[in-house]
């Protein structure tokens, strides 16, 4: 069996993920299909962090956008995001697979605050770690948190889980001739003004020169593919 190119990763799902088809909420099949893939790559040995976001269910944005004040939106979205973490926590149990959720806000009735040690000794046990309430302070996003996550722990790489699969030159839906970078520097991907993830998530990559690739989470096998190194989504290196 090829070896990982990775031995621990950071994978980054959006909430919107969990959803599917469905309008909102978390469709358990989607569910169930995301942590198939992610216990087919922890066999080969990869140690594996989780950070989700909380989009099916609430977004702090939005919140703000219809006249919330923010800070309170943003925490609701962090609430969203913790209810995501204890479902995929739960699917993680239903398939024999030791999961650990942790917040950074307490919730200590539900789940664990989030520790960095504890963080590590989990993920070099083997069991699947997930970041739930963002990076626990409001203005920042859960992109963010998942560079700041993956920094603390000492990833290797950050993993994006999309709906495309990679970084295109331009809009692959609105551009026909759009084409997908295999990979591309942090310095190049600023200059072109590519929206890989917001701009305080993609500084803090680069400045930590924590490498991140971009792929599509609805491809069957695509995530065990960038596991092992093979031609699958965007790299962003430094």
């Amino acid at each position: 069996m090829s070896q990982p190119a990775y031995k621990r990763i950071l994978l980054k799902l959006s909430g919107e993920a969990l959803m599917g088809d469905d309008a909102y909420g978390i469709n358990q099949e989607v569910v169930t299909r995301i942590v198939s893939d992610v216990v087919e790559v922890t066999r080969i040995g990869v140690e594996v962090g989780i950070v989700i976001g909380g989009g099916n269910i609430f977004r702090g944005m939005a919140g703000a956008a219809t006249g919330m004040d923010r800070a309170t939106a943003d925490y609701m979205g962090m609430l969203a995001t913790v209810m995501n973490a204890m479902a995929l926590g739960d699917a993680f149990r239903a398939a024999g697979v030791n999961a650990r959720v942790q917040s950074a806000l307490r919730i200590d009735q539900v789940v664990e605050p989030y520790i960095r040690g504890k963080a590590i000794r989990y993920l070099e046990e083997g069991r699947v770690v997930i970041f739930g309430a963002g990076t626990g302070n409001p203005f920042f996003t859960t992109d963010t948190a998942a560079a700041l996550r993956g920094s603390e722990i000492g990833a290797d790489i950050v993993l994006k889980a999309t709906k495309v699969d990679g970084i295109y030159t331009a809009d692959p839906k609105k551009d026909p001739s759009a084409t997908r970078f295999h990979k591309i520097s942090f310095d190049e991907a600023i200059a072109r003004n590519l929206a890989v993830m917001d701009a305080t998530a993609f500084a803090l990559c680069r400045d930590q020169r924590l490498p991140i690739n971009v792929f599509s989470l609805f491809k069957s096998g695509a995530l065990k593919r960038v596991v092992l190194g093979e031609d699958e989504g965007t790299l962003v290196y430094c």
